[in-house]
């Protein structure tokens, strides 16, 4: 599992401060892109976020972190500290942020005598400063002991040029030959005030469908709060990447890793447990679940979380609902499967209920493991790489009349006054697998035909764990 030799490790700039100074803020500046969730609420970030930059041509990776206060005694509080520590040993630069308009406080003392300490490149990096006379109140910084200050406004993009020069100075630039090649890894030159334009969905799809699977494979782990899901992205990397406590909603942001098994590449996003509206209190609560469903629409797998301990909830239904109307591959989990008691026929019962309670989902491969135990995620490695498979085949369209001339229509109960006659049937797209078939006249197809056609084309060609789509158009 370790990273391939195409992908280079690429020197890290760690963002660390307080909570609430402005450090996702400055992250999502650097990154060129709205990447970390910004609210006024203290606490928004938890998990390290990671965003690959590029400087003057010099290529790195920015990485923010939450709020850290050393020594409390909140669990939430100490993990956050534990795993910005974690980024910081890793880190090539440091930038700590302060809020300029509050003034030096102790606990930032206090952050940059244990920085100072670790003897690695330190940026103060002193923000809010929005206007000449804010800039001025960074020489009320100089105690901290650092000797590299900037005044910065994160918001407006003021100074950050200046601070990324420093912290970028010992960077090496980008080889010759990826420059030609147009890494697609990097951003362009000065990006990092400027959110690029999002390709349209035609345009991802015009794209896509022209070649084969992307390179790499995009993959969402969703479910209500306490599943697991973050328990399951740190197994499948087999590292500590996302934060894990007993407590719910402890994810916020959607947290995103790439590794590389078997020669495939592949990108797991663990996304914040999903709420029904009328639970969602918080702010940060509501914005990290628009940002789940967001981040879902973007991948081409999702695996929808269950624990196994509680059953199957109608919040899991409605979650995985929203998987089903995605067009998204989807794969069920049953997480925590070592906490069951067991029985000859445990699993076959349990999968009974899932398929009675998501009908919409019996394409969908359903997998029992123990992500904390580290149980069957072989199998689930499996079913990946299987229903990634599925969602880019293509049928021939000699293949597929073929196929429609064993089928027999006439035998499916239809409210038209004539039989559906369809003349042939053609494969349109992949992810998903789109169909379109031809008939002496348009509307779309009646649910129990639709329905009936749909289970023979499965029966057929198989399109494990994708939602297949046909679309009706009458002959011209």
């Amino acid at each position: 599992m370790a990273k391939s030799e195409a992908h280079p490790v690429l020197p890290q700039v760690v963002i660390v401060g307080r909570p609430n100074v402005g450090k996702s803020t400055l992250f999502n500046r650097i990154a060129g892109r709205r990447r970390a969730l910004v609210g006024n609420e203290p606490g928004m970030t938890r998990d390290r976020l990671y965003a690959k930059a590029e400087w003057l041509g010099k290529p790195f990776e920015v990485v923010d972190t939450g709020g850290m206060i050393p020594a409390h005694r909140d669990l939430i509080a100490s993990e956050i500290f534990r795993h910005a520590w974690k980024a910081i040993e890793e880190a090539a630069s440091i930038v700590l942020v302060v809020d300029g308009r509050e003034g030096a406080v102790p606990l930032d003392e206090d952050l940059a005598q244990r920085l100072r300490r670790t003897g690695k490149p330190l940026v103060l990096a002193v923000n809010k400063a929005d206007t000449p006379a804010h800039a001025a109140l960074a020489a009320d910084f100089a105690r901290l002991g650092i000797q590299n200050i900037f005044s910065v406004s994160a918001e407006h993009g003021l100074g950050v040029d200046g601070l990324l020069d420093c912290l970028t100075a010992a960077f090496p630039h980008q080889p010759p030959e990826q420059e030609q090649a147009g890494d697609s890894s990097s951003l362009p030159q000065s990006s990092f005030s400027v959110e690029p334009r999002a390709p349209r969905k035609s345009e991802n799809r015009e794209k896509r469908e022209e070649n084969s699977p992307p390179s790499t494979i995009s993959v969402a782990i969703i479910g209500r709060p306490n599943v697991g899901k973050s328990t399951l992205l740190n197994r499948l990397l087999g590292e500590e990447r996302a934060m894990v406590t007993p407590v719910a909603g402890t994810t916020r942001d959607a947290v995103d890793a790439e590794i590389e098994r078997d020669g495939a590449r592949f990108r797991f996003i663990d996304t914040a447990g999903i709420r029904r509206k009328g639970k969602t209190k918080l702010h940060a609560e509501k914005l990290s679940v628009l940002q789940a469903r967001r981040r879902l629409q973007r991948t081409d797998v999702a695996l929808v979380v269950l624990d196994a301990t509680e059953g199957v909830t109608a919040l899991d239904s409605h979650i995985a609902g929203y998987a089903h109307q995605s067009g998204r591959s989807v794969i069920i989990v049953v997480n925590k499967w070592d906490a069951v008691e067991k029985g000859p026929a445990k699993a076959q019962q349990f999968a009974a209920v899932i398929r009675r309670r998501m009908k919409y989902l019996d394409y969908a491969p359903v997998v029992f493991l123990s992500a904390l135990a580290g149980q069957r995620l072989g199998q689930l490695w499996g079913r990946i790489g299987q229903v990634t498979e599925a969602r880019w085949k293509r049928v021939s369209t000699s293949e597929m009349n073929a196929f429609l001339r064993t089928v027999h229509l006439d035998r499916v109960p239809s409210p038209a006054r004539r039989p559906l006659r369809i003349y042939y049937l053609t494969q349109a797209g992949v992810a998903p697998p789109t169909f379109v078939a031809f008939t002496h006249r348009g509307g779309p197809l009646h649910f129990s035909v639709q329905r009936f056609l749909e289970n023979r084309i499965r029966e057929r060609f198989g399109f494990l764990g994708a939602p297949v789509v046909i679309k009706c158009r009458p002959r011209p």
